[in-house]
């Protein structure tokens, strides 16, 4: 007689929770094992793009740690949010919406990556530590850095310049002055 699949997947994979119970078959007492199936009916979807089917058209997915991520992409759950923009400090509001298609998209990073304010900023603290690993035993331009950061004087020369006290463009040339940069 073939074996069962359940008992192919005992060895393969002994399962996590196993519920046994004693029963009495004359004088002796025999352990009997109760197999554990879950099944959850849930919205795991978040805010769905296109309409889900009707509860009963749906079907049971079987999910492991083998299948999880195509599952996971097979529902596409997404999150659209709107939250204080706390980057611009305007009171604004910024809108946001996170998708998820496998596990690691959950990774704090993934999600900043996602949110373009926020995957600016990092990419700008990514530039700055690349800096600071350049700057380690480069004494020459660590010099430089601090040669440029020391001279504060042209830094508010430059900040405190403003358009309409740039020196007028010459006689002839038909494009505006150029802005200063800070």
């Amino acid at each position: 007689m073939a074996e069962s699949t359940q008992h192919k997947l005992d060895r393969v994979r002994p399962p996590r929770v196993q519920i046994t119970y004693d029963v009495e078959i004359g004088n002796a007492i025999e352990k009997k094992e109760l197999p554990l199936v879950v099944g959850i009916l849930a919205d795991l979807s978040g805010k769905p793009l296109e309409p889900l089917p009707k509860l009963n058209e749906r079907r049971f997915t079987e999910i492991d740690r083998d299948n999880f991520n195509e599952v996971l992409a097979s529902i596409g759950p997404r999150a659209t949010l709107q939250v204080n923009n706390t980057l611009s400090g305007d009171g604004s509001k910024l809108n946001i919406e996170l998708n998820f298609k496998h596990i690691d998209d959950f990774d704090p990073v993934k999600v900043v990556e996602q949110v373009t304010p926020l995957r600016r900023l990092f990419e700008a603290r990514q530039r700055l530590r690349d800096l600071l690993t350049k700057l380690d035993g480069n004494d020459d331009l660590d010099k430089l850095l601090r040669d440029v950061i020391a001279n504060t004087e042209g830094l508010q020369e430059i900040k405190s310049a403003r358009p309409d006290t740039a020196a007028p463009a010459p006689a002839g040339d038909s494009e505006a002055p150029a802005e200063p940069q800070a």
